[in-house]
């Protein structure tokens, strides 16, 4: 899919590494970490440089480093200033930010970074160049302890800066209209004779095309980082949302007899049927959507959410069924992007809860180009061996490869009427009867019913849809369900699981 270029947006308040600092932590919380840097060996004439930069911005490197709080809570801080040297990484400068990332990851502390650079400091050549490597090393310690990395990138951000640890983080939010890539524009017209096309190096063309999640001023900051940590690092909440006794369990009410298959995929079919955003909407608190493959991929059709379900923390990953048409069907991008948010869940040691609302994949030229196929069996293959608490909802429809894509998960829960099909029921009804017109007695046929799902073994609870109740009220029983097993999967997390069919079961205090 081919997003136009974006024009940038008008220019933002740009704040300099002390400014932005004060603007995102709480006040009097900051405590610096910096140490002397020392510029004795150094040429005169670059010390001379160095002191002019010092003297001009009040600074004495193009970054400072720290701890604060935000909320209250704990967090590292690295951000770049503009003003020393057009906030160029040297070899001291590298040496300070890997200080900060290691000292932030031994703490274990949250990591913000706010970039604003040229890259690296050509006065100082290859040996500064190579810092960045050393950077991103530290950085990926610091995930690989499970630790959260978020990254603000400020005007501009470009160069060895951009390619190394401004790539990097699990969260990574822009200032509105900032020059943001890979080669600055005034090199790239000196090397190439002719400008580089308009619009293609902004904060807002990069979140079109999924490279970043968002585009926020420096005083929309403090509040997304708010909500970002509150999710990563607070405990969970007692939950509020009323729970529906669901079918399946020890104490649920029997299984009444359910509609017929047909009826039920009819309802789901329905554009009044409630979806993904209807369930953040209403029964999360505290979302951060994150947006595309940070590989230059966004697809409307999946959405990606740090939230709260009932107060539990969670990666959420769902399918929009209503961004789903035959115009816009879910391509193998929407599953790049749902596989981005299972390595989030694990590397960030969140539960992930999917969510499976979808008329089916895309079938095209396109999507076989794209590895359709091949997605699917990563995204399953990542279900699969995930070992943070998974929960997977299966809301509504569930057709095909797509649906299968998100199924497998420690605890499988439907609502009432979702259903799982190989294929759409009419395309099944022509493979066997050669004709669509048999799609109701085969889609019974096949057990695609969540009450056939529940005896099947394939979902462990099924909540009942209310008969006469609104669309706010099955959103909000099926999170309170997921909540529910949310609590039960992370107190048990690590416990004895009984035995599942793609899935590695129940804890044993199910």
């Amino acid at each position: 899919m081919t997003t136009a270029v974006q024009e940038p947006a008008p220019r933002a308040r740009r704040l300099g590494a002390p400014e932005l600092v004060d603007a995102v932590l709480d006040p009097g919380t900051f405590e610096s970490w910096d140490r002397a840097v020392d510029t004795a060996h150094l040429a005169p004439d670059y010390r001379g440089q160095l002191a002019a930069a010092s003297e001009k911005s009040g600074l004495d490197e193009a970054v400072i480093t720290g701890r604060g709080e935000v909320g209250g809570r704990p967090v590292a801080v690295v951000v770049n200033d503009f003003r020393f040297l057009a906030g160029s990484i040297g070899a001291a400068t590298a040496a300070r930010i890997v200080a900060a990332v290691r000292r932030a990851t031994d703490e274990g502390l949250p990591l913000l970074a706010s970039t604003s650079s040229g890259g690296t400091r050509m006065q100082e050549g290859t040996p500064a160049f190579v810092g960045m490597v050393d950077i991103t090393r530290a950085v990926m310690a610091h995930r690989a302890a499970g630790l959260p990395y978020l990254a603000y990138l400020r005007h501009p951000t470009t160069g060895g800066v951009l390619a190394s640890w401004g790539s990097l983080a699990h969260v990574t939010v822009a200032e509105p209209g900032a020059l943001v890539g890979f080669l600055g524009p005034k090199v790239y017209e000196a090397l190439n004779g002719r400008a580089f096309p308009p619009g293609v190096q902004t904060a807002e063309n990069l979140a079109a095309h999924g490279i970043i999640d968002a585009v926020a001023t420096a005083d929309e900051l403090r509040g997304l980082v708010d909500l970002a940590l509150g999710v990563l690092l607070d405990e969970a909440r007692p939950p509020r949302l009323p729970r529906r006794a669901p079918f399946g369990t020890v104490d649920a009410p029997a299984v009444p007899a359910p509609v017929p298959a047909w009826e039920s995929i009819e309802r789901t079919r329905s554009a009044r049927r409630p979806g993904v955003r209807d369930l953040l909407r209403h029964a999360a608190e505290g979302s951060v959507r994150l947006k595309g493959t940070e590989q230059g991929e966004r697809d409307g059709s999946i959405l990606i959410a740090l939230t709260r379900l009932d107060g539990q923390p969670c990666v959420l990953v769902g399918q929009d069924r209503a961004r789903q048409t035959p115009s816009t069907p879910m391509g193998p991008g929407a599953l790049r992007e749902a596989r981005r948010a299972m390595r989030l869940a694990e590397e960030l040691r969140l539960p992930l809860v999917t969510v499976i609302d979808t008329p089916g994949a895309e079938l095209s030229q396109e999507a076989e180009e794209g590895s359709i196929a091949g997605e699917i069996a990563r995204c399953i293959a990542t279900m699969t061996t995930m070992t943070v608490p998974t929960i997977s909802l299966l809301m509504g429809q569930g057709c095909g490869g797509g649906a299968l894509a998100l199924l497998p998960a420690d605890v499988v829960v439907a609502a009432e009427h979702a259903w799982l099909s190989p294929l759409p029921p009419e395309g099944a009804s022509v493979i066997v009867h050669g004709t669509p017109d048999r799609a109701a007695e085969l889609a019974a046929q096949q057990r695609v019913r969540a009450a056939d799902l529940l005896a099947d073994g394939i979902a462990h609870v099924v909540v009942p849809e209310p008969a006469d109740g609104t669309d706010v009220d099955l959103v909000v029983a099926l999170a309170a369900e997921c909540a529910h097993h949310l609590d039960r999967l992370t107190a048990g997390h690590g416990a004895a699981v009984l035995g599942g069919v793609g899935r590695r079961g129940l804890p044993a205090t199910w």
